[in-house]
């Protein structure tokens, strides 16, 4: 094969050097992919080269062949340097593809259908940083129509946290319509992610359960992002805000539930650290700048609302999230 290959390469150098002609180049490319095929080095090419030219010329001068020894130890460094270039950018092509699986199982965790809840108007955005969010979010009805809502972060990132996200999704599956307290939830939570996660990592949730029948809104919070509590009679909001330590520090914990009316108009907001460290006019942004944001567009409904704001605050950053991003609204109809 490496007689050929000679051959080849000879025939094609010397109708080079008498036409220079631009057929002759294009015979050249093609011998490139031979070349790859072949798994020739660039140091084994020099080598053809050089035998080649040798093979035809009359004479060389001495500096020109001993250029090419020096050609050579650069075409080896070379060659060891490319092949580990290509070896570390297959790895990285292998990794990419498993974390684009990965991403997409994630996405699975997610609810994604419509709330059958004639008085509540009900809209969620959630977008990772990177390939793997932290965050998490939660809705679900129960066979009382009572509708559970919940973000949850995960201190970390990657695939650990994604990992850690699918504990939490399928603890909640386990509990039943009897344990929808957040409370109870959220000590039952605890429990888990204390026996599940490393030391160094845990998680804050927050967690509420409307209850149409007397229009009250139950909630607790596990070290998170306190949300807001917008009430539509007086136009005003208020933070919503609860004590408890983080999930996975400690497995006796409890936590304490608050509660209050939601009228006609009011709305729930909950939502991850991404939204309240967002950055504007490299700035980050105050909690009040949210509710403006939020207060400007009561006119629309509640998934509007959220993708809105989240195209505004994506746009201020020019399009670098810094951190995973979930803003949600419960607002009860009219």
């Amino acid at each position: 094969m490496q007689v050929s290959m000679y051959q080849l390469y000879k025939n094609m150098l010397t109708s080079y050097l008498q036409n220079k002609s631009e057929h002759a180049l294009y015979h050249a490319q093609q011998f490139s992919k031979q070349m790859m095929e072949q798994d020739m080095s660039p140091e084994e090419t020099v080598s053809l080269h050089l035998s080649v030219f040798q093979d035809i010329a009359d004479e060389l001068p001495e500096e020109v062949t001993d250029s090419f020894d020096l050609l050579l130890e650069v075409m080896i460094g070379y060659g060891l340097a490319y092949r580990e270039h290509q070896s570390l950018r297959d790895r990285q092509q292998e990794l990419e593809s498993e974390l684009n699986v990965a991403a997409q199982m994630q996405r699975t965790l997610l609810p994604d259908a419509g709330i059958n809840l004639d008085e509540v108007d009900f809209g969620v955005v959630s977008v990772p940083a990177g390939k793997m969010s932290g965050d998490y979010y939660h809705y679900d009805l129960d066979d009382e129509g009572n509708l559970a809502i919940a973000v949850a972060d995960v201190i970390g990132k990657g695939v650990p946290a994604a990992m850690s996200m699918s504990m939490i999704k399928y603890a909640m599956d386990t509990l039943t319509d009897k344990q929808m307290q957040p409370g109870y939830v959220l000590e039952s939570l605890n429990r888990v992610v204390e026996r599940n996660i490393d030391d160094d990592m845990f998680i804050t949730m927050m967690y509420g359960v409307y209850h149409p029948k007397n229009s009250h809104f139950y909630f607790a919070s596990a070290g998170h992002e306190p949300g807001f509590f917008y009430q539509s009679a007086g136009d005003t909001f208020t933070d919503l805000e609860g004590r408890g330590l983080v999930l996975g520090v400690s497995p006796r914990m409890t936590y304490k539930e608050y509660d209050f009316p939601l009228e006609d108009g009011d709305m729930v907001v909950f939502l991850s650290d991404g939204v309240t460290e967002s950055r504007v006019d490299g700035e980050f942004i105050e909690r009040d700048q949210i509710t403006n944001m939020i207060r400007e567009r009561l006119d629309l409904p509640a998934q509007e609302i959220v993708d809105e704001i989240y195209q505004q605050l994506e746009k201020a950053q020019e399009f670098q999230l810094r951190d995973d991003f979930t803003l949600m609204i419960l607002r009860r109809k009219v």
